[in-house]
């Protein structure tokens, strides 16, 4: 660990703003797979999406971004200024390509009505198994989001978080989705039938849906469940 960060304050010294061709730095982050958008890159840094569009328009990377990467992801700054060198700073790295690292987002999945809440701002990092999320499907495509309400029980539980596969949006009989209507989130199973798609909850309480004619065209399919995560009280 202090090897790592003698590594980053030495390097950091080296590091002149404005050398950086900044659309070269921000694809080795993409390729890497710690960040997919420009937005995500924003949100990591904690800095106003305005500083990421200055920055390349400028064509320059500032030097603290370099060091709060290093930090956070272990990167090596000569690696993310230049392509040379090796990725990670340290022995860490053969244990960190094992994973890969899945976004949190803010944004809820309604068990119910609908949620209003669908902010796409990341407040968190998970780590999965790369080998076990390339079974399930694309891990640049993933998120995670926490369910509220009843709907869907037992299935998925108030409180509960699942992983979505953003790239999974093809309608397979009986499995559940993260779906938009309308300006809220929900999580339903999806039956697709002639004219028609059918919202089914787990909660017998609640009624299928049926959503048919011009009605369709509000629904979008965001990505299918494919793990749930929950806490024991």
């Amino acid at each position: 660990m202090l090897e790592s960060q003698l590594n980053i304050i030495l390097f950091s010294t080296l590091i002149d703003m404005g050398i950086t061709n900044f659309n070269s730095f921000f694809e080795r982050l993409s390729v890497e797979g710690r960040i997919t958008s420009q937005k995500e890159l924003a949100s990591i840094l904690e800095v106003d999406s305005s500083a990421i569009s200055k920055a390349k328009k400028r064509n320059s990377v500032p030097r603290s971004w370099f060091t709060k990467l290093a930090k956070k992801f272990n990167l090596n700054p000569e690696w993310m200024e230049t392509g040379t060198g090796k990725m990670h700073l340290n022995s860490q790295e053969q244990s960190e390509t094992e994973f890969n690292v899945i976004p949190k987002v803010r944004a809820r999945l309604s068990a119910g009505g609908g949620s209003f809440e669908t902010e796409s701002d990341i407040e968190g990092y998970y780590s999965f198994k790369k080998e076990w999320l390339l079974k399930k499907g694309n891990p640049h495509k993933m998120v995670l989001m926490d369910i509220f309400g009843n709907s869907m029980e037992p299935e998925l539980r108030d409180g509960d978080t699942v992983l979505i596969d953003l790239s999974k949006n093809e309608i397979l009989a009986g499995a559940m989705y993260a779906i938009g209507v309308d300006d809220t989130v929900r999580v339903k199973r999806v039956e697709k039938l002639p004219d028609k798609l059918v919202l089914i909850s787990e909660n017998n309480r609640y009624s299928p849906e049926y959503i048919q004619g011009d009605e369709i065209n509000n629904i979008r399919i965001l990505g299918k469940v494919i793990w749930i995560c929950r806490e024991i009280n």
